[in-house]
């Protein structure tokens, strides 16, 4: 098969595995078609990917053998070698001009490809401290941008730039009320949201299950909406049918910017991407980091916003039902607190995130300004969409 010339504007965006990849890359590819760029998004054929990437307009979309640094050396490296190979016969098929990689090792098989086809290399690290695979791969880097500034000491061997983190264009606030009415909630009564990530989190779940009978008498008027993850879904949506409360529970939400709208404060694990949209959103949390997180990172992420007054963080082993009780009867009794918690939550807001992402490969592939195409592709919102 020859090779393809490449054309002047095609970006491939590695971001599958979780949502705290996917999402990131979606909302940076949704910028890249608006300006005319033909984007790949390079996923997992996992069922989160495959569900999300329904949302993702004007992309095509392409997924790769799971690459997963394990126990397991022989599995990861046949793995590792077939994603290899599937990427190198895309790439001459479709030849990039740009490989964009939002962290995991996932993107390890692209941005090698990449590389050995002159396409320029950027890298997305999301957590506030680097992954393996960005340390692994920054030395194949033009680029390397960072959601967290502390990270940027952690990287090595391209240029460094702290450009907060990508989030989808529909990541901004929206009346509660009519998040609410969306929904299928009350637009009056105040709303807690439940998660535990793209994937759930079991530990969360128990909790909030243990918690229901004394919270509903102590909080009637509360609403919930409840994330569970696939394996869960039964028995958390029985809990809250049991008590007959109102609650909207999914294993997972595409058009997230609905539940983040919609609520008062969310209960969640500490990945860096529902930080970003928990500060898009303006919506203040209580975090659990999960605690076998690679060099701890969903606590060093936490912990920044615990510094800034937006989150309480806790430990896994102290997550009791009696510990969510007592913090919710707090918040949700003293509305300044959470109103204070939201203030604090917007400092962090990185409205450029994506536009500065997209300007940069723009100057170092030294393409015309994106403000002087000639085309432009609006994309829907999925609130359009659903219009």
């Amino acid at each position: 098969m020859t090779m393809t010339k490449p054309l002047a504007k095609r970006v491939a965006i590695a971001c599958g595995g979780t949502g705290g990849h996917l999402f990131p890359g979606i909302a940076v590819g949704d910028a890249l078609v608006a300006r005319g760029c033909e984007v790949t998004l390079l996923v997992s054929p996992k069922e989160v990917d495959q569900t999300a990437v329904k949302s993702a307009y004007g992309m095509d979309v392409e997924p790769l053998p799971v690459v997963g640094l394990s126990g397991n050396l022989p599995k990861f490296t046949f793995r590792f070698f077939q994603s290899l190979g599937h990427c190198r016969k895309l790439f001459r098929e479709q030849r990039p001009s740009v490989v964009l990689a939002m962290g995991g090792f996932t993107s390890a098989p692209p941005v090698i490809a990449g590389k050995m086809m002159g396409a320029k290399i950027f890298l997305h690290e999301a957590n506030a401290v680097p992954g393996r695979a960005v340390k692994l791969l920054s030395p194949l880097a033009d680029e390397v941008f960072v959601q967290f500034p502390d990270a940027m000491s952690g990287v090595s061997g391209a240029g460094v730039r702290a450009t907060g983190m990508p989030v989808r264009a529909t990541m901004e606030p929206i009346p509660k009320p009519d998040a609410r009415t969306v929904l299928g909630l009350a637009d009056d009564q105040p709303v807690l949201l439940v998660m535990g990530g793209s994937q759930g989190a079991e530990s969360i779940n128990q909790a909030m299950i243990d918690a229901l009978p004394r919270l509903a008498k102590s909080l009637p008027k509360l609403q919930y909406i409840h994330l569970t993850g696939n394996r869960e879904l039964n028995p958390v949506r029985e809990a809250y049918d049991a008590l007959g409360l109102r609650a909207v529970v999914r294993p997972f939400l595409t058009e997230m910017e609905y539940a983040l709208g919609a609520a008062d404060l969310a209960v969640s694990r500490s990945g860096a991407s529902s930080l970003a949209e928990f500060s898009a959103m303006e919506l203040p949390a209580i975090l659990v980091p999960y605690p076998a997180a690679v060099d701890d990172h969903q606590r060093l992420n936490a912990r920044t916003f615990v510094e800034m007054g937006a989150a309480r963080c806790f430990h896994q082993k102290q997550l009791t039902s009696k510990l969510l009780l007592t913090q919710f009867r707090e918040l949700f009794r003293k509305p300044n607190t959470l109103k204070k918690m939201s203030e604090a939550m917007r400092r962090w807001k990185a409205d450029q995130a994506t536009e500065e992402v997209v300007q940069r490969i723009y100057e170092v592939c030294q393409w015309e300004n994106p403000e002087m195409d000639d085309l432009f592709i609006p994309v829907p919102k999925p609130r359009e969409v659903a219009a």
